[in-house]
């Protein structure tokens, strides 16, 4: 079993953190522009390993970035989970205190990003769809916003067809409701068309677009959009 602890601990008293992750991805669901479910990221901090020759009054984890505190009394539990609900690249500090009130305390980076899934179903005029990447807390960037959509032209009558071909325009717009990036496509019937892109520029809020340029057919429209982070974490020590 591995640890993080303070590089010269205070004799008698050692911090030992274990974890099984320092990353994970928030994941938002959308049907039809409505959104339908959030799965957050949870990780899981263990440390009864510490050791220390006073008795521990408190565990806790600390945010750097807001100061916000979950702390937990060692003679009741050993274990901190932590909820996080927004993508970013978080510091946080393991600490124990000490009955004498002595402190000891390891920074802990963790990585946290974010996949919209998107479902649109039997429409003439797809939605918008906002892809916000700034992160919280504010300072390291995304790396990238990678996003992988694809455009079904099902078949109007199962077995018997009868529709037609559609023409569509994928558009990412930046703030200045400039297009960054845009494909033109056709779909048959019956067909499916894709587009996966990557986008560097994560300094602003973007808008992705579908313009139903020409055709009758009901198109079906699948979405999943990431929000990429450098792997800059801590390493799991379990």
């Amino acid at each position: 079993m591995g640890c993080v602890s303070d590089t010269q601990p205070t004799e008698g008293f050692e911090l030992i953190v274990d974890f099984e992750n320092t990353s994970g991805t928030i994941i938002h669901s959308y049907v039809d522009g409505d959104l339908v479910s959030t799965s957050n990221v949870f990780l899981d901090f263990d440390f009864s390993n510490t050791v220390s020759s006073n008795q521990l009054i408190e565990f806790g984890i600390r945010l750097v970035h807001n100061g916000d505190t979950t702390s937990v009394n060692p003679d009741l539990t050993s274990q901190i989970s932590i909820e996080f609900t927004h993508h970013g690249i978080y510091e946080i500090m393991a600490y124990a205190i000490g009955e004498n009130g002595h402190e000891e305390s390891k920074s802990i980076i963790v990585r946290i990003e974010n996949e919209i899934n998107w479902l649109e179903s039997n429409t003439y005029n797809p939605k918008p769809i906002t892809i916000n990447p700034i992160p919280n807390p504010l300072g390291i960037f995304p790396a990238s916003i990678i996003i992988d959509s694809t455009i079904e032209n099902p078949v109007l009558i199962e077995n018997i067809g009868g529709g037609r071909e559609v023409e569509v325009t994928w558009s990412l717009f930046d703030q200045q409701e400039d297009a960054c990036q845009t494909k033109n496509d056709i779909i048959y019937e019956g067909e499916e068309v894709n587009w996966n892109t990557i986008h560097f520029n994560t300094y602003e809020v973007h808008d992705l677009t579908i313009s139903y340029d020409d055709g009758q057919d009901y198109i079906n429209i699948d979405h999943t959009i990431l929000i990429q982070y450098s792997a800059i974490e801590s390493s799991p020590t379990v």
